[in-house]
């Protein structure tokens, strides 16, 4: 419980860039944009991510890449490329390094969520993502999936009960 005397209640914000590495990838080839962009394994391994344009077709994370192959024949398979996706998820962790308190000094997280997210937009060349606030992490995690692609979805501490 939080001190009568403190204005700004905890807030924990969870940033979740949105199918991150074909997002990364779509970025890097345009031509691969609004295409439907699976990475994971070949035959035998299993599906890291898929683009929302592949999401349409059933492919999700953790599904097998035969299956993957099945529901959509069309995408374009990447094995992916870890070395960028470290590189842009450095730029992302720098960005964020000072979000710590951030409240404080711009106001209420309505206003501070969208100036996070336009920070990892400028860092990344134009990702988006997702973000939940909840006064707990694992709140947060489930918020930043609600609105998803590039959404935002803040559970105050006073609705957590209704809200789960």
């Amino acid at each position: 419980m939080r001190s009568l005397s403190d204005p700004f209640p905890r807030i924990i914000l969870h940033l979740d860039m949105d199918a991150f590495f074909a997002s990364v990838e779509q970025m890097d080839h345009p031509e691969w944009r609004g295409k439907p962009v699976i990475i994971g394994g070949e035959t035998r391994g299993v599906v890291s991510t898929a683009s929302y344009e592949a999401r349409r077709f059933g492919v999700h994370s953790a599904m097998p890449m035969t299956t993957a192959r099945r529901l959509c024949p069309q995408a374009i398979f990447v094995r992916g490329n870890r070395r960028r996706y470290v590189e842009i998820s450095g730029r992302i962790m720098a960005a964020l390094q000072d979000a710590t308190g951030l409240e404080r000094l711009f106001g209420p997280v309505e206003q501070l969520i969208p100036a996070i997210k336009a920070r990892v937009r400028e860092v990344t060349g134009g990702l988006t993502c997702s973000v939940g606030a909840a006064p707990v992490k694992f709140l947060a995690k489930i918020c930043s999936d609600i609105n998803k692609p590039d959404g935002i979805y803040i559970l105050r501490p006073d609705d957590v009960d209704s809200f789960l």
